[in-house]
């Protein structure tokens, strides 16, 4: 049993392997330090650049407006400009007349906790702060309170003047909208905006929204002068300080966006280092020529700017360092309207959440260019997308996420049940030449090289391969890696629910040990505490159980260094996973428990079957103290 045991080293060795790369990959990266939400009012607003000559059809080369930075009430139009309500399905929030800015938007299907009565999830904020008591209610003028710590962030749209044309003449990031149509922005009712800057250009802005995450935002330019006016049309996402982030290094959150089929991903940590552009500051600008769309992914929400499929347009990815925005762009092409003329100009705005289906389905109409690739699939895309559509249909088919995994798992080991099936039979014929290999042991001796030339021409005269075993296992860790890449980064399993006490397949299993799985009155130190490793819930129980059973199938090694490993091995591990999301612990139950009843059943075929209670009894050491006692006596 020397190469059973074998394979089974090399599996605890990889399992090591995996938590060694959770460690060192999959934990949180420190977090930055804490910095304010954005520049008081009192450092001013950031002057727009002078815009340079361009040709028509052209892209200025001025940049698109700098962003106000101030966000104290008194200083931000938008804090007393009129707004434009936001109904639908999925989204709530509004639209502020100042700059036309879409600056508060939450997402209605999903809460901050599992808690019924917890806040939605919000996407966009405006640059005022809303004025809070200690406990978060709203405080009455003149009382004294704290500024919530609410950073902005919002989409804004608006034209680059073409060289000498006075900025004034083109509507910017705190222009004054009035509504020229619609009331409440809604499925099936869209809202225009209209502006008129005096000098013989009328600027208009419909918005329109679908059931889901997607507005259309239509820009047009009317032109009732008497010469012809030029324009480039341009949308921006703007993130006020540095977001809160996962911290992971094995998520991306940031900048992401696809540009005529590459994909760009940059770190919020990244942008000041960008390279400086003239005009720009740190920034990058990518030209894309026919499609594309940028913006900032959360793990869960992204908000991206898609210009029309086939269109060209710049992509821009810049930091101010002055003001702390992160900022991303879509920059149209300059249009030339000639008197009496309109120009139109439309694109698209995701603001929600990653939700595979509902994304591919905007990669497929209006044909966002590869919009799947937004979720954060990994180095194992290969395995990911297929593992997560698999999933993703077998939830449909059974309606509970916690089953679709248990019948993942099934599924996953069908697939590798030649292999696996091959490596038990090779166990079983193992066991067959254990006396021909201890034949050989004694006609060696001590001659480890002439051992090892025998035992392979043994081998390979009884059409064995001893590592046949290795693959399965080896198989194991992408698969593995690919799971959890699923669990940790798709929507779909947040809050998803199983049964009983796991209603978040995306979290740890909350009960534990420490207090009897809640029969104790007081709770489990908490998930990043120190002692929160030591609480064992449930599913790290059960996985330790199922470890330690399969280990049982085969006789403990003779070497006692690897004795005590393997004895010790269940309940380390049981101890490191209980804080992985308990989806994923759950997958790693079901294997086992697979693998334990796939290998006695094979090799119990093969007239090999395992010695299950008999390999337990040799381990217990009282029951080894008295064996040895018995036989000191037979031999006597």
């Amino acid at each position: 049993m020397q190469d059973n045991n074998r394979n089974l080293i090399l599996a605890m060795v990889l399992s090591a392997l995996v938590m060694l790369v959770w460690s060192i990959f999959f934990a949180p990266e420190p977090a930055p330090p804490a910095q304010d939400v954005a520049p008081s009012a009192s450092q001013g607003a950031v002057q727009p650049e002078a815009a340079a000559p361009a040709l028509p059809g052209a892209v200025p080369q001025g940049a698109a407006p700098e962003l106000d930075p101030a966000v104290s009430a008194s200083a931000d139009p938008s804090a007393n400009a009129g707004r434009v309500a936001i109904e639908s399905p999925a989204l709530a929030g509004t639209i502020s007349l100042a700059g036309g800015r879409i600056d508060d938007l939450e997402l209605t299907g999903y809460r901050e906790t599992l808690d019924p009565n917890s806040p939605f999830v919000r996407l966009l904020s405006p640059t005022a702060q809303r004025r809070v008591q200690d406990d978060g209610s709203p405080v009455a003028p003149g009382g004294d309170a704290q500024i919530a710590l609410q950073k902005p962030y919002y989409a804004v749209y608006g034209w680059i003047p073409a060289a000498g044309t006075d900025p004034a003449r083109v509507p910017g990031p705190a222009t004054l909208w009035e509504v020229e149509s619609g009331s409440t922005l809604a499925p099936g009712q869209p809202v225009t905006l209209r502006w008129d800057n005096g000098a013989g250009q009328i600027f208009r802005r419909t918005y329109a929204l679908d059931d889901k995450f997607l507005f259309t935002v239509t820009q047009t330019l009317e032109n009732t002068a008497a010469t012809p006016f030029s324009a480039a049309p341009y949308g921006i996402l703007a993130r006020h300080g540095r977001p809160d982030t996962q911290n992971f290094f094995v998520l991306h959150e940031g900048v992401v966006g696809m540009t005529d089929g590459k994909l760009l991903e940059e770190k919020y940590k990244n942008l000041p280092d960008l390279d400086p552009v003239a005009g720009e500051g740190p920034a990058q600008l990518i030209e894309v020529q026919e499609n594309g769309w940028i913006g900032f992914t959360d793990k869960y929400w992204m908000t991206t700017l898609a210009p029309a499929p086939g269109q060209s347009f710049t992509a821009v990815v810049k930091y101010a360092p002055g003001a702390d925005i992160y900022q991303t762009e879509a920059r149209m092409p300059a249009q030339t309207v000639a008197p009496g003329a309109t120009a139109t100009s439309s694109s698209y705005l995701f603001a929600g959440a990653k939700v595979w289906e509902v994304i591919n389905g905007y990669q497929e109409n209006p044909g966002i260019d590869r919009f799947v690739d937004s979720i954060d699939w990994g180095w194992f895309y290969f395995l990911t997308k297929p593992i997560f559509r698999l999933l993703h249909w077998l939830h449909a088919m059974i309606g509970n996420m916690g089953w679709a995994i248990i019948a993942l798992t099934f599924v996953l080991k069908l697939l590798v049940f030649p292999l696996a099936r091959k490596s038990y039979i090779s166990m079983a014929k193992m066991k067959e030449l254990q006396p021909e290999m201890e034949a050989v042991k004694q006609r060696t001796g001590d001659d480890r090289m002439k051992y090892q030339k025998e035992v392979m021409e043994l081998y390979k005269r009884e059409k064995v391969n001893p590592a046949a075993g290795c693959l399965p296992v080896l198989l194991q860790v992408p698969i593995f890696f690919a799971l959890y890449k699923v669990i940790f980064v798709t929507i779909e399993l947040r809050h998803a629910p199983w049964i009983g006490w796991i209603r978040d397949l995306a979290a740890p299993d909350p009960s534990s040990l420490w207090n009897l799985f809640g029969l104790l009155p007081w709770a489990a130190p908490g998930q990043g505490s120190f002692l929160h490793s030591f609480t064992l819930p449930v599913l790290a129980i059960l996985l330790g159980i199922s470890m330690w059973m399969q280990q049982k199938l085969n006789p403990a090694p003779t070497d006692p260094a690897q004795k005590m490993i393997f004895a010790w091995m269940p309940w380390v591990f049981m101890f490191m996973l209980g804080g992985f999301a308990s989806g994923l612990v759950l997958y790693w139950i079901t294997n086992n428990t697979i693998t334990i009843i796939q290998q006695y059943t094979i090799m119990s075929m093969h007239g090999h079957r395992p010695d299950f209670f008999g390999n337990i009894r040799s381990s217990l050491p009282s029951r080894g103290k008295a064996g040895g006692k018995s036989r000191d006596k037979g031999g006597k």
